[in-house]
């Protein structure tokens, strides 16, 4: 029997806010230890506060309350018996036990409701032991007796029952000592973990011990074949490294846990040892690399000469390492530069197809190059031609950045088609890349499936299959994991094999009671070499009227998902990995009437979709703090995935006949990419849509591309096993601000990779806060941090987790993150994050940080080529005749890496939320209207409430990713935050690319010639004038708006009539017009693009 005051595993801030509800005084209840595995928390509640003491248990399972100094200890068989005790007064606890608060009820009967339809069709299910002799007739007998322990099951203790079970089952062909063990266990142990289960307990431990002793044998064989299977998969190894020994395996005890391990590991060697062999065979150890070439890629793109844009020819050769500009596609080569030339490549942060290159020429000087491209898809992948450059060529043994694929699909227990090979491309709808792209492979593939019908190795196949037709590679996988219909496989170049290590899959089961797997979690995570990652694929509860179901799905994944360093056991999987990827059909819908479904149709029919946006549920609750807390999602700019008719993307099936009536699902963003990194760390998403041509399930797959950065494996420069005593990381005048009403004494812990082992603080001092919160205050007493590296190569990519715990229970009570890239080194710099545990916000957390390193210089990156620029930093070398200035000031922030930890101020709590980040100026919207458009009328271009909408800011310290804060920002740039802050969390419509051929308001060419008009203050409230009948100007107005450096050149030629045409032609735009393309985008027939062949 289950107490009403024994809650189980309910978090610490629930248990706090069902004893506030009561108030009062000797309320009380119990619920599951989050620090110690099998005990308890007692929760007492008196004069406001929450008084929390733990039950421990010990080796007899006895139970004992922890007592303070002077309380005779005194031991309990049973739960029931200690409460019992403690309702009597004096006995030691702040006050006697009087009012147990009651479990809340849960929505059950929706919950069943929903699941119904799903058991009409369950997965197939391994077949029952029955004896294979037994015929009809002795089936029937066995019948009778089965029924009437069922109907009758209360003569018949749970212990008797299995027995019987047992006993009747064919068990011929087991051994001796296995029978033996499974009879002890049911005739005396079943009971005990019986009550373990009632109490909350996570775990069996005495049907642990029966799973270690029948699996003795079977751990034994598998550890003796391993290796031997490891020297054959080495022998075929695309990377062969004489030098590299198989690591010694250590010995451990037969535990469920280790014997998955290395059945996972046996299965994963058998699959893949043909494959290495057969990739071996036929090519030799270099063949994939040699498969791997990408051909030369041309980019049509205009230049400025004289102040006339001129069309020019762009081409990159990865191979080669050489940036050729020619005058013409077919002409002869004008320059060329090599990858050591190519210094830096700047985007315009205002004019989404501006690029800049910043190259070295033959004297060692700097030369900067402007060029417009055909639209901003073309200039990223540009972008991403020639990072595939610098890094193919780079002299560091290891890489800086790596891409990775996200990819989710609810494949509707139906089999794919033929061809997939358009989702691993990112082709379809939103932001897609560029086909100059098409023949970069990313680093590392991540697939995410719900309601999958086919087995493992079949899917695995077919990913393997349609990866290598697209990249001409083979990829090895890292792990692939199930959980009923829900799979998750991770597939890896070959050339990663020995930087990816650590390995760890899991699941959660989220389904009826948190027992069915047909709804939960599956998740993978990894080391690539300094760098954590981590992967979930979800499928939560469906039906629009679910969404807090939802939210507790979420919860129950978050708390109980066990993923990454087992070390790091205070923190969730949020803080547990420098980068996290939360994917999957979340099932959240449109918070909209069944009434509007045809007005929703035709909303996507018009690509309204942030109108739309404004009902969705996921990020109404995201803005809400509800789930999701600190997470980031790239701007949807594509049609809602769910629910179609199948084999057709044109008609969305929202009606569904059911016995209980009408269904309705309104068509829904069900499927989803999140992602969450440490502070001042490298991520960019490079693509985010869904495909068009994939249509056998009833959901759309969804694809997210992204540009991850990542550290190597650093070496001390003093040799191993010393520490080194250069470096140190210091804290002072810190406090935390906590929501809670316990009553307890609260110390820090910091944890983190640079560190040898986790460093404990003394007690703070608590002070009530001005708005009933908790303030506890660290003197300048905190213990000094010492790196076991102090290079400030390795140092300044590091980060330090901090826990704040309560001395009582040593539970913790909210969990942050600091970024130690912090550019005043040996002096104090002010730090903020924000306190959160099990997915709520606790609080936030603020001081200074001194930190010391060694002598060094930190080097550039690789991510670190691409920067963004505004406009007005390139002065008069922008292309003025080709795109206007932006004439509202902006922030000037080239990466997440760069200048974000400057002129930051202390945020709000929704502040957290809703500021953007700075990749979105790097990846802006996809696509274009045409080749080279004519620009958007000026209330487009330079109004302040369209580029406020449209280009967030820079982040503070109240972004998802709280950082290391510095100075107070300057007066204006705070007023842009302030006003960026009110707006909704939805993504909204950006800057569409476009190129100017002339001016709107009459600006001069670089040589100072007057296009149009007359001189005007640029206002942004100015009605734009009319770019028609340009006026001659004369000299002196020339010299008046021209360069003074400039007045003595002579005025150039006047315009010819074909170049005045250009500059005004009109192209189609479809912003401009009701008649919109039926997926995405119009394209033109021939594309500025072209390919050659490798020579």
């Amino acid at each position: 029997m289950v107490h009403c005051w024994n809650h189980g595993n309910i978090t610490r801030s629930k248990a706090e806010e069902l004893l506030s509800k009561t108030g009062k005084d000797g309320s009380f209840l119990v619920r599951a230890s989050e620090s110690i595995p099998r005990a308890y928390a007692l929760c007492v509640l008196y004069r406001t506060c929450v008084y929390t003491y733990r039950i421990l248990p010990n080796e007899e399972d006895k139970f004992t309350v922890q007592a303070s100094e002077g309380v005779p200890v005194r031991f309990f068989t049973s739960l029931d018996q200690l409460i019992e005790f403690y309702k009597k007064e004096n006995m030691g606890l702040v006050t006697h036990l009087q009012y147990p608060v009651p479990i809340e009820e849960e929505e059950a009967g929706d919950e069943l409701e929903e699941e119904t339809e799903f058991f009409l069709s369950p997965p197939e299910l391994p077949p029952r032991n029955l004896p294979l002799s037994s015929g009809a007739s002795e089936a029937k007998e066995v019948l009778p007796p089965d029924n009437s322990r069922v109907m009758e099951p209360s003569k018949l203790s749970l212990s008797e029952t299995l027995l019987q079970r047992f006993q009747g089952m064919d068990t011929s062909g087991l051994p001796e000592e296995h029978l033996k063990a499974i009879q002890d266990y049911l005739s005396t142990q079943v009971s005990l973990d019986t009550d373990f289960v009632k109490t909350g307990a996570n775990n069996l431990p005495h049907f642990k011990k029966l799973i270690m002793v029948l699996c003795k044998e079977l751990y034994s064989e598998v550890t003796r074949t391993l290796p031997t299977l490891e020297a054959l998969q080495r022998l075929f190894d695309q990377q062969l490294s004489p030098g590299i020994r198989s690591r010694p395996q250590a010995c451990a005890e037969a535990s469920p846990v280790n014997i998955m391990a290395k059945l996972g590991q046996l299965t994963s060697l058998l699959s893949s040892l043909e494959d290495k062999g057969k990739a071996f065979l036929g090519g030799g150890p270099e063949s994939t690399h040699r498969r791997s070439l990408i051909p030369p890629v041309t980019f049509e793109v205009k230049s400025e000469s004289l102040g006339i844009p001129q069309k020019m020819q762009l081409k990159v050769d990865v191979e080669s390492g050489k940036l050729i500009i020619k005058k013409s596609k077919d002409g002869p080569e004008d320059k060329f530069y090599s990858h050591k030339k190519i210094l830096q490549l700047i985007k315009s942060q205002k004019f989404h197809n501006k690029l800049v290159i910043v190259v070295e020429t033959e004297k060692e000087k700097t030369l900067r190059k402007e060029y417009v491209f055909a639209d901003s898809k073309k200039r990223e992948g540009f972008c991403q031609l020639l990072q595939q450059m610098k890094n193919k060529h780079s002299e560091q043994p290891e890489p800086d950045m790596i891409t990775i694929f996200i990819g989710t699909w609810n494949m509707g227990d139906a089999p794919p088609p033929k061809k997939i090979t358009s989702w691993f491309l990112s082709k379809g709808q939103g932001k897609t890349r560029d086909d100059s792209a098409d023949y970069i492979p990313h680093d590392i593939y991540v697939i995410g499936t719900q309601e999958d019908p086919l087995g493992e190795k079949e899917w695995l196949e077919i990913l393997k299959h349609s990866l290598q037709e697209i990249t001409d590679i083979t990829f090895k996988m890292v792990a692939i994991h199930t959980l009923w219909n829900i799979r998750i496989v991770v597939l890896a170049k070959l050339e990663h094999e020995n930087r990816i290590s650590h390995i760890c899959t899991n699941n959660v089961k989220t389904g009826i009671a948190n027992t069915l797997g047909n709804k939960g979690a599956v998740g993978v995570s990894f080391m690539f070499n300094g760098t954590s990652l981590g992967f979930v694929n979800s499928h939560l509860t469906s039906g629009s009227e679910k969404k807090l179901r939802r939210n507790q799905n979420y919860m129950s994944i978050l708390r109980f998902l066990a993923l990454g360093d087992k070390k790091l056991s205070p923190f969730n999987i949020t803080h547990r990995f420098t980068h996290l990827f939360w994917l999957g059909d979340l099932n959240y819908r449109l918070e909209l009437p069944p009434s509007e479904a045809e007005n929703i149709i035709q909303k996507i029919k018009q690509q309204q979709y942030p109108e739309l946006l404004l009902h969705d549920q996921l990020l109404t609750e995201r803005k809400e703090q509800k789930v999701f807390l600190h997470f980031e999602e790239e701007e949807i700019t594509f049609a809602p995935t769910y629910r179609f008719e199948r084999l057709t993307r044109e008609k969305y099936a929202y009606t569904k006949q059911k016995a209980t009536g009408m269904k309705y699902n309104l068509p829904s963003w069900c499927d989803r990419v999140l992602w969450k990194s440490y502070p001042l760390v490298h991520v960019v998403c490079q693509s985010y849509g869904c495909t068009s041509d994939i249509m056998t399930s009833d959901h759309s797959p969804v694809f997210a591309t992204f540009e991850v950065g990542v550290t190597s494996q650093f070496v001390s420069k003093n040799g191993p096993g010393n520490v080194d005593s250069q470096g140190q990381i210091e804290f002072l005048n810190c406090y935390a601000t906590l929501k809670t009403k316990s009553q307890t004494k609260f110390y820090l812990e910091f944890h983190s990779s640079c560190l040898e082992s986790f460093v404990k603080s003394q007690e703070g001092e608590n002070e009530e806060g001005t708005e009933g919160e908790l303030v506890v205050k660290f003197a300048d007493d905190l213990p000094k941090l010492t790196p076991i590296i102090s290079d400030p190569e390795y140092l300044l990519d590091q980060h330090i987790l901090i826990s704040i715990k309560s001395s009582d229970s040593d539970e913790s009570y909210g969990e942050g993150c600091i970024a130690l890239r912090s550019e005043a080194i040996e002096s104090l710099v002010p730090i903020y994050t924000a306190l959160t545990h099990h997915g709520e916000m606790m609080g936030h957390f603020r001081g200074e940080i001194k930190l010391q390193t060694s002598q060094g210089k930190k080097r550039e990156r690789l991510y670190d080529f691409v920067k963004i620029e505004r406009d007005e930093a390139s002065g008069q070398k922008s292309l003025k005749s080709l795109i206007s200035h932006d004439p509202i000031k902006q922030w000037e922030c080239s990466s997440r890496l760069t200048d974000l930890g400057k002129n930051m101020a202390e945020p709000s709590p929704m502040d957290e939320q809703l500021l953007a980040k700075p990749e979105m100026f790097e990846n802006p919207l996809y696509g274009a209207v045409s080749v080279f458009p004519k620009p958007a009328p000026r209330k487009e271009q330079e109004s302040p409430q369209t580029l406020r909408k449209d280009r967030p800011g820079c982040p503070d310290p109240g972004t998802p990713s709280p950082a290391v804060i510095f100075t107070k920002p300057p007066e204006g740039e705070g007023k842009l935050a302030s006003r960026q802050t009110s707006a909704p969390l939805l993504p909204v419509p950006r800057m569409r690319s476009f190129t100017c051929s002339s001016s709107t308001e009459g600006r001069t060419t670089l040589s100072g010639e007057k296009t149009q008009g007359k001189p005007k203050p640029s206002t942004p409230s100015e009605n734009p004038v009319p770019a028609k009948r340009p006026v001659k100007p004369v000299r002196s107005e020339m010299s008046q708006q021209g360069n003074p450096a400039q007045t003595s050149r002579p005025p150039l030629p006047a315009k010819s009539p074909a170049v005045l045409h250009l500059q005004h032609s009109k192209a189609r735009d479809y912003r401009e017009s009701s008649e919109l393309p039926h997926h995405g985008k119009h394209w033109p027939e021939e594309g500025p693009t072209s390919r050659t062949s490798m020579q």
